[in-house]
C-alpha cells in the first residue's frame, strides 16, 4: 500500500451533507441515482451521481447524511455535472454501502 503524507490527506475536503433529493438517473450507463446534497450555508447544495441502487431506494435516501469529497473538480457524467463525490464501500457482492456518520452532525462539518 502506498503511503501518503499528512499534507496530502489534509487537502481532501471530506464533508458531511444531507441528501435533499434523490431520483433515478435514467440516462446513466450503469444503474445510478442523481443526488442533491446540502452541505450547509458555506458550501451549499451540490449534485452527485451515485451507483448505490442495489442497497438504497430514492425515497429512503432523502434526509440521510453522507460523507462526500467537495473539492474535486466538476465531472460530466452523461447529461449531468457531478459537483461532489459521495463516498461508500464495496461489499463482497459488489454493492456499495454509503459512508455515513453514526450520529447527526451539522451539514458542512469536515472529517478530522
Amino acid at each position: 500500500m502506498e503511503q501518503i503524507a499528512w499534507a496530502d490527506f489534509a487537502r481532501v475536503e471530506l464533508r458531511v451533507g444531507t441528501i435533499v433529493e434523490a431520483e433515478v438517473f435514467a440516462e446513466a450507463r450503469r444503474p445510478a441515482y442523481k443526488l442533491r446534497v446540502d452541505f450547509g450555508e458555506a458550501i451549499g447544495v451540490r449534485k452527485s451521481s451515485a451507483q448505490i441502487t442495489e442497497l438504497y431506494a430514492p425515497d429512503e435516501l432523502v434526509g440521510k447524511q453522507v460523507i462526500a469529497v467537495v473539492n474535486f473538480p466538476p465531472k460530466q457524467i452523461g447529461p449531468m455535472t457531478s459537483e461532489c463525490l459521495v463516498t461508500g464501500f464495496h461489499r463482497e457482492d459488489g454493492a456499495v454501502a454509503l459512508a455515513v456518520p453514526d450520529l447527526g452532525v451539522p451539514n458542512g462539518a469536515r472529517l478530522v
